[in-house]
């Protein structure tokens, strides 16, 4: 229970980030959603290759 309210709590936090920072410089625009995406995925692959063997964990 604990675990789920500090995950509630953090989205929250990060929700009022991102309204500050659109209040601050507008809107996302549907590029740099596109462009964060892609960097997610990225980051995502570049796990998934470090966690199967052979999967070069060393680098860093």
């Amino acid at each position: 229970m604990a675990e789920a309210l500090q995950l509630k709590h953090d989205r929250d936090k990060l929700v009022e980030l991102v309204d500050w920072l659109q209040e601050e410089y507008g809107p996302v625009t549907d590029e740099e959603h596109a462009a964060a995406l892609a960097e997610i995925d990225e980051i995502d692959a570049e796990h998934a290759r470090r966690r199967t063997p052979g999967g070069n964990e060393a680098a860093a």
